[in-house]
């Protein structure tokens, strides 16, 4: 039997590894000039909105929060689905998570539900583009209206994708990026905020940089000589160096190919399913052009568990995305109950992530479609017999 085809992997080329080797060889290898390329690099997909790279996903929103000043007492309205970061590195501020559910077709953040959770203490609302395909921000923006909660988009899986054509890092007040290999683009680890406000985008790369102020102008003791510097407020070092930038950078040339060939996979995934019984397919609102990170299906019938391993026997490396967050021991420790976001535990239930990356070739993924067929008809026939 052929290896294990896994859910999602990097595409790594003889010119990524050139870039990385060229930096290898110079005189930076982190703080230098391949850090505000990668960082202006960013911007272009971004629709221009200032952007700071820091060193993985969860840094960004560790970094994003801290920019928005989430603290203790705070409020951070989190839909469930979602990788457990999207809540936690809010949790490490000292905020309160309020869990909010999702909508029933693209299971991104529900408008309806965010107004709903939103209170004086709301610090920021955080919507998460679920495989991909962006939230509706327009309407979540109208859910924060009359608070002074900030719009954050967790874009971990969407870089590249629009909404109403406008481009993903322009739609929220703040927006992550996760650049971890499973994901859209890569720089092995790493991630990056965007903000509309370039005061908070300082505040967002001053925190990714341990807090460090060199500015001689907002120096307390600005005399002290040209070696002084001083921190205001905390920080961490977060920073992401010249040599995953230069990865960096090499990856957001073919990002368009990247998301492309995503979408043509996605076409063929679309088709061969269509008539398939047993499973519900993606769904796309018109307004969007997703960045399709996941390939997301449902699979009916209490089956979900018995068709993954089957498929993992044989050896199509299926995931589930995501275990709700509030299930997580760490949250029901605080209190959190299951049962309070239905329509996200619904589709945690039946969901299952079919492999999608660029490098998966047709021929791989009807291998793909046939075991998944093949595990759904074994089913089925033992229960009509």
């Amino acid at each position: 039997m052929t290896g294990m085809l896994p859910y999602g992997r990097q595409s790594v080329t003889e010119d990524d590894i050139a870039a990385v080797a060229d930096v290898l060889r110079g005189d930076w290898l982190t703080t230098g000039p391949q850090v505000d390329a990668f960082e202006a690099d960013l911007a272009t997909w971004t629709g221009g909105v200032g952007v700071t790279a820091v060193s993985n996903g969860t840094a960004a929103l560790h970094v994003a929060y801290a920019a928005a000043g989430v603290g203790p007492g705070d409020e951070v309205v989190v839909p469930p689905m979602t990788f457990v970061a999207t809540a936690s590195s809010a949790v490490a501020l000292g905020a309160k998570i309020v869990f909010a559910d999702v909508e029933d077709e693209t299971f991104c953040l529900d408008p309806a539900a965010a107004a709903a959770a939103v209170t004086s203490r709301t610090k920021v609302v955080s919507a998460v583009d679920y495989a991909g395909h962006p939230a509706d921000y327009d309407a979540l923006r109208k859910s924060v209206e009359g608070s002074d909660a900030l719009l954050l988009a967790d874009a971990a899986h969407s870089i590249g994708g629009t909404y109403h054509g406008r481009p993903v890092g322009s739609l929220a007040d703040l927006t992550t990026f996760s650049f971890f290999p499973t994901k859209n683009l890569t720089t092995a680890e790493g991630g990056a905020v965007a903000a509309l406000d370039p005061r908070v985008l300082e505040r967002a790369r001053r925190f990714r940089s341990v807090g460090m102020v060199r500015e001689r102008d907002e120096l307390r003791h600005p005399d002290e000589g040209g070696w002084h510097q001083e921190v205001h407020e905390f920080g961490l070092n977060y920073r992401l160096p010249d040599v995953l930038c230069a990865l960096g950078r090499s990856q957001l040339r073919r990002l368009g190919e990247f998301k492309a060939r995503r979408a043509a996979l996605v076409a063929r995934y679309d088709e061969a399913l269509a008539d398939v019984d047993g499973v519900l397919l993606p769904t796309r609102k018109s307004w969007a052009d997703p960045a399709w990170h996941l390939y997301p299906i449902r699979v009916l019938d209490g089956r979900r568990r018995e068709v993954y391993d089957r498929m993992r026997a044989a050896g199509i490396g299926v995931q589930v995305n995501y275990i709700p967050v509030h299930w997580h021991p760490a949250f029901a420790d605080l209190g959190y109950r299951r049962g309070s976001c239905p329509v996200a535990e619904s589709f945690y239930s039946q969901q299952l992530s079919l492999p999608l990356y660029p490098d998966l070739s047709d021929t791989d993924q009807d291998r793909v479609i046939d075991a998944l067929t093949a595990a759904l008809r074994v089913g089925s026939v033992r229960t009509a017999a």
